[in-house]
């Protein structure tokens, strides 16, 4: 991928002032074909004083980074990400006092380059890597070049395992591609008759897959072009294999193939389509939802261009999947050659995305938490014969009737488009089945057994700590037709109406108000029943107990007259305080009955005549505001004798009162006078001189 993206930058850049740093790549034909478009191949950077310079895969040291950059000469970095990467590691830790080993070709241009990332420090080893020494206090980091041989480098690997350092830090940078190719020739080789090696003279990787040709094979034929082949020497041969180097040109090894399978008596056992599709089955096979490291090959516009490993295929990563907040092609330009983890989130083509790794890892850890219990909500989007489903991320979710609430479900579609509150039951995750089945019942059952248990304890409390007799603080909550309901410290206790006031209020509403605090007294306390009455007239002073400050005997008062006897008329003072105008206190005429002059409702003016607030009694009398009229005795009656009467007569008062006393209401106050006696008392009688 290195190798090809040079050559491409310099098929579409040259000319007139366009130089190359070294040999793009070592391949002599591709080399030859650069040259013949004008571009011109330098050394080094003290050749130039200006133009364009395409940096090669092999990459440069940082000092000819420096230099091109003082003479403001455009830089097109053509360099292999596998082995910006090395230059990153490198410079890394040479920064933090590391020693840098390199394993490689001392000579080889990348090598010449890696070097340069660590001010030309590192030791290099190769085959003389017994030779190194090293101390005990020694921190070593050690990093490869990418065409290094597989085999070699494990035996490295092996003798500095051995050594007792501080630190040992080793980084397998060998590239994939060299690391396959090298296995594919050791396999091939070992299998056929004849191996045919292409590739540049000069190519490093080539000449190890050539070594490890003639390691198993006698006949070996190395060509840096299908021109230097005679094919008619192959067809004695009954199997050959075709391996190229890193640097070879796709269609160099297939002209070779093609050319093979036209000169040869024999055919190949496979054509040309069926060793391509053979390749192609090789690789991987990829599925949606897998997740695979890919390397950095160049930032983009529109995002990076990632290398997947393991195959030959370069994908784009659009910025709209990558994790960062806001995309700047400038930011990653330094993270070339780094590996970065992504997701396959669509087949034909494939699509990448690094965010469905994110959104996976939440959804992993969020279902992880689920499995342990924790509650979480989704919104139901449909229902079958057994109960709700719903989505979470990739799992589906099905909650049973059963479990949806506390008792039985009839209608399950009325829940369809609700959010309900879930605990795992069970969570299934086999395969391509995810599935979790919630309850949302358990949850209502755990938090009402809570809300008992919090209740049962805060009712221990209170009753704990209240009595009869108690003076507590309330707070009315509510109104029934019977009482208010008052909370006392959290508990409802219930004020009955008819221990409100001591002036029967018809309402709660006549005495209390919702929302507002009021002393109480407890009436009763049942701790068995869990029921407190409490009464609130019974803190406030009756009427009677203030009348004796407000009223005074011979003091004029305003009423209503609220019940009328035989006797007399009730007149309401004031709520709770009630006063008896006697029947001959009405008017100064004679009256039969006090219906002939007052009614229930009229308001009058009364007289104190006397007042017993222990008892609770007030006597009025209205005609006492009023002057006698003229000529009018008061009470005036014929006497008659004792028994006597005219015909069609009751009897004289006297004698009926002997005979019977009128029927009165036992429960009425009563005023004791004597007949024909204009109002006086027998107080007023005996009291007389």
């Amino acid at each position: 991928m290195g190798v090809r993206r040079a050559v491409d930058a310099a098929k579409k850049t040259f000319g007139e002032g366009v130089y190359i740093l070294g040999e793009i790549i070592h391949n002599e034909s591709v080399t030859d074909e650069i040259k013949k478009l004008g571009t011109k191949i330098i050394d080094s950077p003290d050749e130039i004083d200006g133009g364009t310079v395409i940096i090669r895969s092999h990459g440069v040291g940082k000092d000819v980074y420096d230099k091109l950059k003082a003479k403001n000469v455009e830089i097109i970095d053509c360099t292999c990400p596998f082995v910006l990467k090395i230059h990153n590691i490198v410079q890394k830790y040479h920064s933090l006092g590391y020693k840098i080993f390199i394993t490689g070709e001392k000579s080889h241009p990348e090598v010449e380059g890696i070097n340069g990332w660590c001010e030309n420090s590192a030791i290099v080893i190769d085959a003389d890597y017994e030779n190194v020494e090293v101390n005990a206090d020694d921190m070593i980091c050690l990093v490869s070049q990418t065409t290094y041989s597989e085999t070699r480098f494990k035996k490295i690997l092996e003798f500095f395992s051995k050594k007792t350092v501080k630190t040992l830090e080793v980084f397998k940078t060998i590239c994939y591609t060299t690391r396959e190719r090298q296995e594919e020739a050791e396999i091939l080789s070992k299998t056929c008759d004849a191996m045919v090696v292409v590739g540049g003279k000069h190519s490093s990787n080539t000449k190890k897959l050539m070594r490890i040709c003639q390691g198993n094979c006698e006949n070996v034929y190395f060509i840096s072009n299908p021109d230097e082949l005679n094919y008619k020497n192959f067809i004695n041969y009954k199997k050959v294999g075709i391996v190229a180097g890193a640097s070879t040109p796709d269609e160099q090894s297939m002209e070779v193939f093609s050319k093979m399978e036209e000169t040869t008596e024999v055919k190949s056992s496979n054509t040309m389509e069926e060793a391509m599709s053979a390749m192609g089955d090789s690789q991987p096979k990829f599925r949606i939802g897998q997740k695979i490291v890919a390397t950095i090959s160049a930032a983009t516009d529109d995002g990076l261009a990632l290398y997947i490993n393991n195959t030959k295929k370069e994908i784009m990563l659009p910025k709209e999947e990558m994790t960062c907040e806001s995309y700047n092609k400038a930011d990653y330009a330094s993270k070339v050659g780094e590996d970065i983890e992504v997701m396959i989130v669509e087949l034909n083509p494939v699509k990448l995305s690094e965010k469905a790794i994110v959104a996976q890892k939440e959804e992993e850890e969020a279902i992880a938490k689920i499995a342990n219990g924790e509650i979480f909500t989704v919104t139901c989007t449909g229902s079958n014969k057994g109960g709700l489903t719903a989505k979470l991320g990739s799992y589906d979710v099905f909650i049973p009737s059963s479990q949806i609430r506390i008792g039985f479900v009839k209608d399950l579609d009325k829940f369809i488009g609700k959010t309900l509150r879930l605990k795992a039951e069970k969570v299934e995750n086999q395969g391509r089945r995810k599935q979790i089945v919630g309850s949302q019942r358990v949850i209502l059952e755990a938090e009402k057994a809570e809300r008992d248990a919090a209740k049962a304890q805060k009712e221990e409390e209170f009753f704990s700590s209240i009595n009869e007799g108690d003076v507590v603080t309330g707070t009315v909550v509510r109104f029934a037709a019977f009482g208010a309901f008052v909370d006392v410290n959290g508990f409802d206790c219930l004020a009955h109406i008819s221990d409100l006031s001591w002036t029967n209020a018809k309402t709660p509403a006549d005495v209390l108000e919702i929302g507002k605090q009021y002393e109480f007294k407890v009436l009763k306390c049942d701790k068995e029943t869990k029921k407190v009455s409490l009464g609130y007239k019974q803190l406030q002073p009756k009427p009677w107990q203030l009348a004796a400050d407000k009223y005074a005997i011979g003091e004029t008062v305003k009423g209503k007259v609220v019940r009328i006897v035989s006797f007399g008329a009730f007149v309401e003072v004031e709520k709770g305080i009630d006063g008896l105008v006697h029947v001959s206190q009405i008017s100064h005429e004679w009256l039969e009955n006090p219906t002939s002059v007052l009614k229930v409702g009229d308001e009058v003016e009364a007289k104190i005549l006397d007042m017993d607030v222990e008892k609770e009694k007030m006597t009025l009398s209205i005609k006492a505001l009023t002057p006698a009229p003229e000529g009018v005795a008061p009470r005036k009656r014929e006497r008659r004798e004792e028994g006597e009467a005219a015909e069609g007569e009751e009897k004289p008062r006297r004698e009926r009162r002997r005979d019977a006393r009128p029927a009165q209401d036992d429960d009425e106050p009563r005023e004791w006078t004597e007949g024909g006696v204009s109002g006086i008392s027998l107080g007023d009688l005996i009291n007389k001189d």
